[in-house]
């Protein structure tokens, strides 16, 4: 069974662990430096880290279960700027993660969904996103999903930039 619910403070745990290891698991072996990778991973998601982005009030976290087993999550981050978005009535879908094993599942579509509805909830009317432009699945999910490319960003990982391309859509 599928369950998708707002993360709480006391998920502050279960949320720094998931976000370390999916985004280990996504991106890791695109850094070349092991120890770039380390201290990323140290400094965007350690307990103290995600326990200040939950209780930043422009921040949501959704819990994606599994028969009961948190296996990812997204975060929304609400009216974030971005020159390559024209609405300022936006939100950034700063993190979708899924671990590997239940990638099959299909189950990132169903927390895409869930998430657009929330912002939509919100009174949003536009969310964006950025993905690297070496991780061709998450391309073709988002663009299955109408999301328009309207743009580049560098992501900067201990001083090495990684191309990203700004995906937008209205909602």
């Amino acid at each position: 069974m599928i369950n998708i619910r707002l993360a709480k403070e006391a998920d502050t745990d279960v949320l720094a662990l998931l976000g370390r290891v999916t985004w280990a698991e996504s991106h890791g072996h695109y850094i070349d430096d092991k120890n770039n990778l380390l201290n990323y991973l140290n400094a965007n998601f350690s307990v103290s880290k995600t326990k200040q982005d939950i209780n930043n009030p422009k921040h949501r976290f959704y819990i994606i279960y599994v028969d009961d087993l948190p296996v990812g999550y997204a975060k929304l981050v609400l009216n974030e700027e971005q020159e390559s978005v024209a609405s300022q009535n936006n939100c950034r879908l700063e993190r979708i993660f899924i671990l590997n094993e239940f990638i099959p599942l299909k189950i990132g579509q169903q927390l895409l969904t869930f998430v657009e509805k929330e912002a939509k909830a919100l009174q949003l009317d536009t969310i964006w996103l950025t993905v690297y432009i070496k991780n061709k699945r998450a391309i073709r999910f988002y663009e299955k999903n109408e999301f328009q490319n309207v743009g580049n960003i560098n992501f900067i990982v201990s001083r090495k930039s990684y191309d990203n391309i700004v995906f937008s859509k209205n909602i």
